[in-house]
């Protein structure tokens, strides 16, 4: 090959300079949209988190270095929001895996009807946020709601479930599971769809039952499926901001406010831009850690 290419006059060298800069002239579209749109956005922000920013005059800014940050760790709001963040994050990431994974399991078996059954959960996911939102809004509603009608049936006082501090938080959790668990279900699907049969087969010749073909064979040929679920819906949970505006508008008495939430008001409500940078960037290495500690728990290779 090195003598066929010097003899058309290209060296091995030439050649694969030729191909870098074909590669980058491909990837250009997505490197300069990533470093505008995100990158760039993302170097303003920690600048910004360094001083007591003037959004009117910046230049007029104040440096602060890590005050910002040292403000976080007294401020009993901020801590709210990570609580309450996190508490959903619980409430919303093993509830999507294990109902996606569900119905995913159950829509592969040789059953009629799979592709109605799939457009059916996965039709949710299509809605935008605040449809949903008001939907279960309106579900929830103390005066004509659905669901407390029907439990009126069976008790005196249902829940007031959005005016209330401990069911206003999971109301919403059960809002974004129903919401989201679709997207979930099709890559759960498409993954337990790839897994060969015959592993099955040699596991049954083996005589191993339903549960064990499960924790044997399904489980560990859709790992990479499962630990790409977890760190989406891990992100979406962190990130959540329209459920909560919507459905209670961070209450009652900030039960739901999240930590974007937080965010949104400490910028545009309060003019805290350097402060609200702060925080952003602390989500920021809150989802990178939970990212790495699900590779190493999950996704790594632990063979």
């Amino acid at each position: 090959m090195a003598t066929t290419d010097k003899l058309d006059g290209i060296t091995p060298e030439s050649r694969s300079g030729r191909e870098l800069m074909e590669g980058v002239l491909f990837a250009s579209p997505y490197l300069i949209i990533f470093g505008v749109f995100l990158l760039l956005p993302l170097l303003i922000g920690g600048y910004m988190s360094l001083f007591d920013w003037n959004a009117l005059a910046p230049a007029e800014s104040t440096f602060i270095g890590l005050d910002n940050y040292a403000r976080l760790l007294a401020d009993e709001q901020f801590q709210n929001a990570l609580f309450n963040t996190a508490y959903f994050a619980v409430l919303t990431v093993p509830s999507i895996l294990l109902v996606g994974l569900g119905l995913a399991l159950g829509v592969n078996r040789d059953i009629k009807g799979q592709g109605f059954l799939r457009a059916i959960f996965f039709s949710p996911y299509i809605l935008t946020v605040s449809v949903a939102a008001i939907l279960w809004t309106d579900l929830y509603s103390t005066q004509y709601g659905v669901i407390n009608y029907y439990l009126g049936m069976v008790m005196s006082n249902p829940p007031q479930w959005l005016q209330s501090r401990l069911f206003a938080m999971p109301a919403i959790a059960l809002t974004t599971v129903w919401w989201l668990v679709g997207f979930s279900f099709v890559i759960l699907l498409s993954a337990r769809q790839s897994v060969p049969e015959y592993l099955y087969e040699a596991a049954k010749l083996d005589g191993a039952g339903t549960w064990r073909q499960f924790r044997d064979v399904t489980v560990p040929q859709m790992r990479g499926a499962i630990f790409f679920v977890i760190v989406i819906n891990l992100i979406w949970a962190f990130q959540v901001y329209g459920q909560p505006y919507v459905m209670t508008a961070g209450g009652p008495g900030q039960a739901t406010e999240t930590l974007v939430m937080y965010l949104y008001q400490a910028a545009f409500n309060q003019r805290s831009f350097g402060y609200a940078s702060a925080i952003g960037y602390v989500l920021t290495a809150i989802l990178v850690g939970v990212s790495i500690a699900n590779y190493y728990l999950l996704g790594g290779d632990n063979e």
